[in-house]
């Protein structure tokens, strides 16, 4: 029994080391675990951090342009009619526009839209301005000094340009171009033009306004009608460039051929 018990003993002992030998060649053999690197986060922030800013980016990108396109709906245009909700202003001929150079004020010179649409630039040729805004005009002319100033920096003011104006024919006082100040009505344009004449046909003024430069869109307003009911609520306002024509009344045509003295007993001009 003591020698049995003295084998088996022998053999647990055996088995035991055989075990721990194994254990500790794995753990020689085994490769060092990596200690985690912060690159792949740092990365990742990294990217997420580029994504962010190209998203700043788009959106400050799409600011900027709303905001230099001050003019437009969204840099888009008024979704509706393809236009301009308020559209600035296009230069046109003799308009005068001051420019000035902020670090270079030798350049600060005053230019004249000639008659066929060219600004002449002091010391870089001409360039062509007509139908551009300030602003557009303001890349050109950075773009014809960038030769030989670095980066300049221009300011433009709008000095002498064509006021909005309505011109007023026919039968009103005082025909001709009046200028356009402030919100008027059709009536008021009348006023200001010296009223109706004593021939003039106030059911049928024609107001003109010009949609485009091949076409223009009629109106015939009945003031007479108008100033009876004390109604003014479909008096037009005027936009620029309107015309206003007042025509002749029927009983002012026949005047010429038909004696005054007898035609006052039985007409009165001012009903028409």
């Amino acid at each position: 029994m003591k020698k049995e018990a003295k084998h088996v003993v022998l053999m647990a002992a055996g088995l035991l080391c055989l075990q721990l030998t194994v254990v500790t060649r794995a753990q020689k053999t085994a490769p060092a675990p990596v200690p985690r690197s912060s690159a792949p986060s740092s990365g990742k922030s990294a990217t997420d951090g580029s994504s962010q800013s190209l998203e700043r980016t788009g959106t400050s990108s799409s600011l900027s342009s709303a905001t230099t396109q001050p003019g437009k709906a969204g840099g888009m245009g008024d979704p509706a009619f393809g236009g301009e909700r308020h559209p600035l202003y296009r230069l046109t001929k003799s308009d005068v526009i001051d420019a000035n150079f902020t670090f270079s004020p030798d350049f600060n010179q005053s230019l004249t839209v000639q008659p066929d649409g060219f600004v002449v630039l002091r010391g870089a040729g001409t360039i062509f301005a007509e139908g551009l805004t300030l602003p557009q005009l303001q890349l050109s002319m950075s773009d014809a000094y960038r030769g030989f100033l670095h980066d300049p920096e221009i300011t433009l003011t709008l000095k002498d340009f064509d006021k909005p104006y309505f011109l007023a024919s026919g039968e009103v006082a005082r025909p001709g171009k009046y200028e356009l100040r402030g919100d008027l009505t059709v009536n008021e344009a009348i006023a200001i033009a010296g009223g109706f004449t004593q021939q003039a046909r106030h059911s049928q003024v024609v107001l003109f306004r010009r949609v485009s430069s091949d076409l223009a869109e009629t109106h015939v307003l009945d003031l007479k009608q108008m100033l009876d009911s004390r109604d003014l609520r479909e008096d037009m306002h005027l936009r620029p460039g309107d015309f206003i024509f007042v025509p002749q009344s029927r009983i002012s045509k026949i005047r010429k051929f038909v004696p005054t003295n007898s035609l006052s007993w039985y007409m009165n001009p001012m009903q028409f």
